[in-house]
């Protein structure tokens, strides 16, 4: 038999499990929400005291990705990760053959829904602001970061899939990719003097792809911090691959 038919099958089972199991279909949805809500709301509330939202629009725009890329996260460690703490990893291998297809199936699972996240987060957020805050919806910048917000969630989910699949357990990727994501990476990227090196961790680099105007502190341009990012996620993605065939042999 090809390899054709066992890489759909895989894919079939994993689209299954997404759909049966709460704690896999609830992020992605409740990520949509975060983002376009606390998006609208910090709109509504603070278009127009709060400058920071409108000089940019591209932080006002994606103000509730911040909130919205929580639950990227733990979608993307939970697609792995719950199969590696309870064992299920060796069910799942037992029913396709070959570790890579197995995990290519998650991948591209991971894929498709970041960007169906990413492409309603992007609509709903554009929508929300411009019913609050009157914005500019034309030229580069526009086309440039709407793009980047349909493909950020994307990367982001296969980038979380890739280290858990890494490390190999979800208690240990949630512990160092949440506070990686929501604390270090921010507070990093406040200090003067380590932000030359934090400018370049993957949501940092992701995220200036968003925004319309430029930061000559950054050494990047803005599609070259979605590359960056892109950098990141494959190279997690391939040590995802690579660890998970020596720990399943």
């Amino acid at each position: 038999m090809s390899a054709v038919p066992y890489t759909a099958n895989a894919f079939r089972a994993e689209r299954v499990k997404l759909t049966t199991l709460r704690s896999l279909w609830v992020p992605p949805l409740l990520s949509v929400l975060l983002t376009v809500g606390a998006t609208t709301a910090v709109g509504a509330i603070l278009g127009d005291k709060d400058h920071s939202i409108t000089d940019d629009p591209g932080v006002g725009i994606f103000y509730g990705l911040n909130f919205g890329q929580a639950a990227l996260v733990a979608f993307g460690v939970l697609l792995i990760g719950q199969e590696f703490n309870t064992r299920m990893i060796d069910v799942s291998l037992a029913a396709v053959p070959g570790r890579g297809r197995l995990y290519g199936a998650k991948l591209a699972l991971g894929a498709l829904i970041g960007l169906g996240v990413g492409a309603l987060g992007t609509a709903g957020s554009y929508a929300g602001y411009a019913a609050t805050v009157p914005a500019d919806w034309h030229g580069p910048a526009f086309a440039r970061a709407a793009t980047a917000g349909v493909l950020y969630p994307a990367l982001l989910v296969v980038f979380c899939l890739g280290v858990t699949a890494l490390l190999g357990n979800l208690t240990a990727a949630m512990g160092l990719l949440t506070p990686t994501v929501f604390l270090l990476s921010p507070l990093l990227g406040g200090v003067p003097g380590v932000r030359r090196v934090a400018q370049f961790l993957p949501d940092r680099a992701g995220q200036y792809a968003l925004h319309y105007a430029d930061d000559p502190q950054l050494a990047y341009g803005h599609w070259t911090g979605l590359a960056i990012m892109a950098i990141w996620t494959a190279l997690a993605a391939y040590g995802g691959l690579r660890a998970m065939r020596e720990r399943t042999k």
